[in-house]
């Protein structure tokens, strides 16, 4: 799978390959470069690679070559998992404001937040209802709306040493832009995730620095957390369903709708 593109862009394998649900990787080294070599197996990696190519390297890594369902990216660091929480989504509203930024030409097709959210719509009982509910609410009137990441967790922003923070690995979607920075209060990886007091102190801090009302943002938390939970059941996970649900029901009764 790989060979044709080694051979075609003058790469070295830098690396074991790395399979996912929707792409195949493989580090790579061009010249003394570091980069990754991605190829897109779903339709969903496909309009995220897209979208990589729009946003031109500003604010998220740049693309260094494409063809096809292949896109040759720079290879950054260590993820904001390894930061101070506080500057973690410091470090993420910042760079999600420069993906956010109006630029020229026409974005690539996006996912509209109307159908990416379909499986949380009908949801019934508890946080799910909690959670349908605030997606009725949020898309009736959305605000600020722009090209989104669509995925900007922690593990998805990445240091790129000069270059600064870079988001990786986007959906492609377009909606009010606050729907970004959900996942900062909703990461499963994150060791705090479940813990009232962190979800309460990174909403003042994400609010301030995004410049979104607070209120709003627990309202996208609690969207987000129920829509990852109705993903997981809906692929046989409940299991995993159990941390976005304790999030949502955290959301829910910060903004005074859950019991």
């Amino acid at each position: 799978m790989f060979d044709g593109y080694l051979a075609r862009w003058d790469l070295l394998a830098d690396g074991d390959p790395i399979a996912t649900r929707s792409a195949r990787l493989l580090p790579v080294r061009r010249g003394d470069r570091p980069a990754m070599l991605k190829i897109a197996i779903a339709a969903e990696e496909r309009a995220g690679s897209e979208l990589m190519i729009w946003w031109g390297g500003i604010g998220a890594a740049a693309v260094l070559a494409h063809d096809g369902d292949a896109v040759l990216l720079e290879r950054g660091g260590g993820s904001l998992l390894g930061q101070d929480d506080d500057t973690a989504s410091r470090i993420a509203c910042a760079t999600l404001d420069l993906l956010q930024r109006p630029r020229a030409g026409h974005p690539p097709p996006l996912v509209p937040l109307d159908v990416w959210c379909r499986a949380i719509r009908t949801a019934e009982g508890g946080a799910l209802a909690d959670s349908a509910a605030a997606w009725t609410t949020l898309l009736a009137a959305p605000r600020d709306v722009c090209v989104l990441h669509g995925d900007a967790h922690h593990g998805n922003i990445l240091d790129f040493g000069p270059r600064g923070w870079l988001a990786i690995d986007p959906k492609g979607l377009i909606g009010e832009r606050g729907f970004d920075y959900a996942n900062l209060l909703c990461n499963p990886d994150h060791p705090g995730v479940t813990d009232q007091a962190r979800f309460a102190r990174q909403v003042a801090v994400i609010s301030a620095a995004a410049r979104l009302e607070p209120r709003r943002l627990m309202q996208w938390a609690l969207a987000y957390a129920g829509l990852s939970a109705a993903w997981f059941i809906a692929d046989g996970m409940a299991d995993r369903a159990a941390t976005p649900m304790t999030v949502a029901r955290i959301a829910a009764q910060a903004l005074g709708t859950g019991g």
